[in-house]
């Protein structure tokens, strides 16, 4: 009959403000399972500070200490404590949770039109009200009229998949209206039709562009790596392979500079390269440095004892613990191009709240938004953010500083920009 579903996921909240809550989830294991349950952590604006995890293939048993991120206001704990819930195998609770299936269907694609009066930071803050209440935004269009007024087009998902009710799209737009207040116009949701099909269509970015974004060669820059050295320690990550110390897994020690959705990173670029991690220990973060234990096999049982497949793991590790973001900064005319691209893993899911971030951090700076596009690449996902010209030492070096605090990573120290963060000035 399965076991109840307050057993299944645990939340203990912090006894003060300061003190990380406990998340803790029991339950049989499958393919991916870490990963699913730290995305959706990440999702709710909850930074990790230690986790511990362990499975035997075919039970789990995981506890993750949380805190929130600072830009997050609130958190909703039981609806993240639903969420989790419903990743986890279904076989558990057929009498207790009525949760979607993990085959079925994409959900189905809405459009919310929201219009009102321009202001700076807006983008950001319809941004925030939609997060808020665990939406995700799939495509976005702005357009300015020259009166003075905007209207976003919003293509979203729901994560509660109750859009298709009244109750659920009456209550978002209100909620819209509430937070934002006097400059509100009007608000609907709709089903997307051919608007979502037609900006598709205008998704691609320019080879060269592509080739820039995401080439191994990247642009030397010496003058702002001293600058940037100020602040930025070497951002390096280390990875020792071990097939000593247990009989049956291999033993990856890893450490790396600390940073937001560390965890998530590592457990997705696992789950792709179908590696199964059977016990994991995270530590507390030192000095900006976080440690960790990580015994895994292959999907055969099998330990990695080939060399070729130990290089290409560490490799593929090391690339997403060093630069999970790629950023750049162009000159677009009269007009500054921010290009921001993240890994999406092979189920189709991009990062959580990259958008989020990026909009925050220029909303902190007084940068207007004029336009945002979002481009479909294989296996990335590319925003690219068009801004008023400001293309000066000063305020490049001041957006790449914002952009580090809501948890974009910066540069190394090392004479160049690393693949995860440079400048085309």
């Amino acid at each position: 009959m399965g076991i109840p579903c307050d057993d299944i996921v645990l939340v203990q909240l912090g006894s003060t403000p300061t003190e990380p809550s406990v998340v803790t989830v029991n339950c049989p294991d499958k393919n991916g399972l870490g990963c699913d349950l730290c995305r959706i952590i990440l999702e709710f604006g909850l930074f990790i500070v230690r986790g511990d995890f362990s499975t035997d293939g075919r039970w789990c048993y995981i506890v993750l200490w949380v805190v929130p991120d600072a830009s997050s206001d609130k958190v909703d704990w039981e609806s993240l404590k639903n969420r989790l819930l419903s990743v986890c195998p279904s076989i558990l609770v057929p009498y207790y949770f009525n949760q979607p299936s993990s085959n079925s269907s994409k959900p189905s694609l809405y459009l919310l039109k929201y219009c009102c009066v321009d202001r700076k930071g807006l983008l950001h803050d319809a941004t925030k009200v939609l997060t808020e209440l665990e939406f995700t935004i799939q495509r976005v269009k702005v357009m300015t009229t020259p009166d003075g007024r905007v209207l976003d087009l919003f293509f979203i998902t729901d994560g509660l998949e109750l859009l298709h009710t009244k109750q659920r799209r009456e209550e978002t737009c209100e909620h819209m209206i509430a937070v934002l207040g006097e400059y509100s116009i009007s608000c609907e949701i709709q089903l997307a039709g051919p608007e979502y099909e037609s900006l598709q269509a205008f998704t691609s970015l320019p080879p060269a562009v592509a080739e820039e974004l995401f080439g191994s060669e990247l642009p030397d820059k010496e003058d702002f790596s001293r600058v940037l050295s100020t602040e930025v320690t070497q951002n390096k990550a280390s990875i020792t392979v071990d097939n000593l110390l247990s009989p049956a897994h291999t033993l990856l020690q890893i450490k790396c500079a600390d940073q937001k959705g560390l965890f998530y990173d590592i457990l997705r670029t696992s789950k792709d390269l179908n590696i199964q991690i059977a016990y994991g220990r995270i530590s507390s973060s030192v000095k900006g440095y976080r440690n960790m234990d990580l015994f895994i096999r292959q999907t055969d049982g099998k330990k990695v004892v080939d060399p070729k497949q130990q290089t290409a793991l560490c490799f593929h590790l090391k690339e997403e613990m060093l630069h999970p973001l790629r950023v750049m900064v162009t000159n677009r005319g009269p007009d500054t191009e921010l290009l921001v691209a993240n890994p999406v893993e092979l189920c189709g899911k991009g990062r959580p709240r990259v958008f989020y971030d990026v909009t925050l951090a220029l909303k902190a700076l007084g940068i207007c938004i004029f336009s945002v596009r979002i481009h479909d690449l294989i296996y990335v996902l590319a925003y690219a953010v068009l801004l008023p010209n400001f293309f000066c030492d000063s305020a490049v070096l001041s957006l790449v500083y914002r952009l580090k605090l809501e948890g974009i990573p910066l540069p190394t120290d090392s004479g160049k920009f690393t693949g995860s963060f440079w400048m085309k000035v």
